[in-house]
């Protein structure tokens, strides 16, 4: 059995805090055959730079996957190119840096494939998922006993629609970007591993990850005032999928929404604005 952990979008440092206190205090480097994570806000609350994602995987994530904010930090495009366990979006058109697909190996041996992918509905256009991931599943016929699948979208009907498409093709397909974790968890009857959304890893006490009355004021003023994150109130979450790998086929899921102590993870306002 090969058990997975996919941890929901990292916001700025707080995030990245509250990620590494779970980790290391659940020992789930020992505890799992593969961590993935959702790292596209990881710097600063927008983007991800090389300084952060090696942090990242210094902490014993295995592979980072991205999405809309991937490229907002203009220093990581060349680590894109060079950073194989970083991913962007598998339908961003030819000529952006980096790739949507990751194989390699489980710490059990197994071979897994991790693909990224972005929605379309209500978000920057991009290539057309569904076809996307069809043709990607056609090359790794055969190379890999398990399958995970980051869908980064904005519509819930996206991605509900995006899970059936998979169910019976793939291990698991797992909803990012809305920083709202969803509780419907389920197998699929093919036996794909579903969650429309894993949430967020990062401050409650904010708007999905930003000050609050940033926010307010862009929906109150119209204004587009600058976000930052927020500053406190840390929350981890994420999703553990365990997967029979003769099969590919998911076997359980289980949320993860964890509050933890708030003075211990309280960061300075300055912190992420230097990121």
């Amino acid at each position: 059995m090969t058990r997975i952990l996919f941890i929901g979008d990292i916001m700025g440092r707080i995030g990245r805090r509250a990620m590494t206190a779970w980790i290391r205090g659940e020992e789930a480097v020992d505890r799992y055959d593969l961590i993935v994570a959702n790292g596209e806000n990881s710097a600063g609350g927008f983007g991800i730079t090389e300084r952060v994602a090696q942090e990242l995987f210094e902490t014993g994530i295995d592979v980072i996957s991205g999405g809309n904010h991937t490229f907002d930090k203009r220093e990581v495009l060349g680590y894109l190119n060079n950073e194989p366990r970083l991913l962007r979006p598998a339908n961003y058109p030819p000529g952006v840096p980096g790739k949507g697909v990751w194989t390699g190996t489980a710490g059990n041996g197994a071979r897994v494939a991790v693909i990224n992918l972005q929605g379309r509905v209500f978000m920057r256009g991009v290539d057309d998922p569904f076809r996307t991931v069809d043709t990607i599943l056609e090359e790794l016929e055969g190379k890999t006993d398990i399958i995970l699948v980051d869908f980064h979208a904005e519509a819930t009907s996206e991605k509900v629609a995006f899970g059936w498409h998979l169910d019976g093709r793939v291990s698991g397909v797992i909803g990012t970007h809305t920083h709202v974790q969803t509780a419907d968890e389920r197998i699929l009857p093919g036996g794909t591993a579903y969650l429309t959304d894993v949430g967020m890893t990062g401050p409650l006490d904010s708007v999905i990850g930003v000050r609050k009355e940033d926010a307010l004021n862009r929906f109150k003023l119209g204004i587009l005032n600058r976000f930052q994150v927020a500053r406190g109130d840390p929350c981890f979450c994420a999703v553990t999928i365990e997967v029979e790998e003769s099969t590919g086929s998911a076997v359980a899921i289980h949320r993860h929404r964890v509050p933890l102590d708030p003075d211990a993870y309280t960061t300075r306002q300055e912190d992420d604005e230097e990121e």
